[in-house]
C-alpha cells in the first residue's frame, strides 16, 4: 500500500498553527486546534440569491456581485432596484422606460444608454446616469437602437452591436464618439471589459463569434464553446464570464485567449441583467424567471478531516 510520503513526497507535519501558503493536497496536523486538516479545492458553481422583485426580461445592469443594480424591463420598465449580496431594495425610477438597452459602471455611478420602450415610442436613443439614487438625462445616443451592449465605466462607456445599429460608440461621460465597426455586425452580444479593451461574445442569430476592442478596432478571436445570444458577460478582457442566453444555462470563462465552459446556471434564461467580474458574477431575472444566481469560480478551501 502507497503512503502519503510515497505520494505526495513528504510526510505529515505537526504544526502549531496552519500553513500560510498550503498546496494543493497537502495534510497536517494543527497542534492548537488538534485538527487534521487538507487543502482542497472546492469547483466552480452558481448559488442563489435574493429573487428579483419581478419576473421580467430585457433588464439590464452591472456592478459587482455585491453592490450591483438593475433597471427597465418588460414590465415595470422603469423600475430600478438595487442588490447588495442578498437581497434587492428598490431604487427611484428612470426618466425613459425600457428594456433590452445597454448599461454599464457601477451602483454608484451606472449609465443606460438607448433600448426598446414601449408603445409607441419604439426603438429610442435616450441616455440616463445613475448616481445611486437618482437618474439624470444626457446626450443621446447619436442613433436609435436596441438589443444594444454596454461596457465600461460612465465616463469612459463603450457601446457596440444592437438593432438596426451595428457601430461602435465611445462616452466619456458627456458626449459620444464614433470607433471602429465591428467586423460581424451583431445584436444581443455578450460584452466585457473597459472602453479600450473590451470584448463581444455571440450575438443573434445565435453565432459563437468573438471580438476583442482595443480602443481603435475590433479583431476576431476564438470563438465561444456554446452558440448563443441574448445573453449576458461580466469581468474584463483578459478574465471573462459569459452565461445564459436563449434556451442556454452555459457558462464559460474566458482568458483572453480562449473559452472555457464551467459550472451551468441552475435555471437557463434570456435577456437577464448580469454583473460583476469574471470571478465573482451576478445574474438577475430574464426570461422566464425572477430568480437571481450568484457565480463562484473553482477556488482552494482548507478543510477539517474527520478521522472519527
Amino acid at each position: 500500500m502507497s503512503t502519503y510520503r510515497q505520494l505526495k513526497g513528504y510526510t505529515i507535519k505537526s504544526v502549531d498553527g496552519d500553513p500560510a501558503n498550503p498546496i494543493l493536497g497537502q495534510i497536517w496536523y494543527n497542534n492548537s486546534s488538534l485538527q487534521l486538516k487538507v487543502r482542497t479545492e472546492v469547483a466552480a458553481a452558481w448559488a442563489s440569491g435574493g429573487d428579483y422583485p419581478a419576473t421580467t426580461h430585457g433588464i439590464q445592469g452591472d456592478g459587482t456581485q455585491t453592490a450591483a443594480f438593475a433597471a427597465g424591463g418588460s414590465s415595470d420598465n422603469d423600475e430600478t432596484n438595487e442588490y447588495n449580496g442578498s437581497a434587492w431594495t428598490a431604487g427611484n425610477n428612470m426618466g425613459t422606460g425600457r428594456y433590452t438597452f445597454g448599461a454599464c459602471g457601477t451602483q454608484t455611478a451606472g449609465l443606460a444608454v438607448a433600448g426598446f420602450a414601449p408603445f409607441p415610442t419604439g426603438n429610442q436613443a435616450d441616455v440616463e446616469e445613475y448616481d445611486g439614487t437618482n437618474w439624470a438625462e444626457q446626450n443621446n445616443l447619436p442613433a436609435v437602437t436596441d438589443q444594444l451592449t454596454c461596457c465600461g465605466t460612465q465616463t469612459a462607456g463603450l457601446k457596440f452591436g444592437g438593432s438596426p445599429d451595428a457601430g461602435t460608440e465611445e462616452y466619456n461621460g458627456s458626449a459620444w464618439t464614433a470607433g471602429g465597426d465591428l467586423n460581424t455586425a451583431r445584436s444581443s452580444i455578450a460584452g466585457a471589459g473597459i472602453q479600450t479593451a473590451a470584448l463581444a461574445a455571440g450575438g443573434s442569430p445565435g453565432v459563437d463569434l468573438s471580438e476583442e476592442y482595443n480602443g481603435t478596432a475590433w479583431t476576431a478571436g476564438n470563438t465561444l464553446n456554446t452558440a448563443r445570444k441574448d445573453f449576458s458577460g461580466s469581468g474584463i478582457q483578459t478574465l471573462a464570464l459569459v452565461f445564459g442566453g436563449a434556451g442556454s444555462t452555459a457558462t464559460e470563462q474566458y482568458d483572453g485567449t480562449s473559452y472555457t465552459t464551467t459550472a451551468a446556471l441552475a435555471t437557463g434564461r434570456r435577456f437577464g441583467a448580469g454583473a460583476g467580474t469574471g470571478q465573482l458574477a451576478l445574474y438577475s431575472a430574464g426570461q422566464p424567471t425572477n430568480s437571481t444566481e450568484e457565480f463562484t469560480e473553482v477556488s482552494a478551501n482548507t478543510k477539517t478531516v474527520d478521522v472519527s
